[in-house]
């Protein structure tokens, strides 16, 4: 377990509008308003399509994480996530979790990795600005390169 006090900032209530890219738009809010590191500790949204990790196939290393893809239409969504900044590309890293309900299929749902989504409608989201420590994302070449959250001083 890692863990440590966070020194929040600023909390935003934010909203995005309809056709706008959610992960760039979200970085691009960051950019706007200086924000390098922080939470989402949740957003409501409609999205026209979206792409969440999962598979239906057999996979070769179950302990692996899944990175495939799967395509959505016309859901509604809640998710929550942290953001840190990566210093070397000089751009802000998301993780977000989401559940999506499929609006046309009985609100089927499914919840996974956000990995892209395109808004329909809207999408109300708090942010929360994280001061210190800085929150980085290296890449864990042990654990199939899955980038985990630390907590520098």
């Amino acid at each position: 377990m890692r863990t440590h006090e966070l020194k929040t900032g600023r909390t935003f209530g934010v909203n995005f509008d309809h056709g706008e890219a959610f992960l760039p738009t979200l970085a691009g809010f960051c950019k706007d308003n200086g924000i390098r590191q922080g939470y989402v500790p949740m957003f409501l949204a409609a999205f026209a399509e979206t792409e969440i990790a999962g598979t239906c196939q057999r996979v070769a290393d179950p302990e692996a994480p899944v990175r495939l893809p799967v395509h959505l239409e016309k859901v509604e969504a809640m998710g929550c996530g942290t953001f840190s900044y990566d210093p070397d590309r000089d751009e802000i890293v998301p993780h977000v979790h989401v559940t999506v309900g499929l609006k046309q299929q009985a609100a089927l749902a499914y919840s996974s990795h956000l990995i892209s989504a395109m808004v329909q409608y809207l999408t109300e989201m708090l942010v929360v600005e994280v001061l210190a420590p800085e929150m980085r994302r290296p890449v864990h070449t042990e654990l199939w390169d899955v980038p985990l959250l630390t907590f520098e001083d």
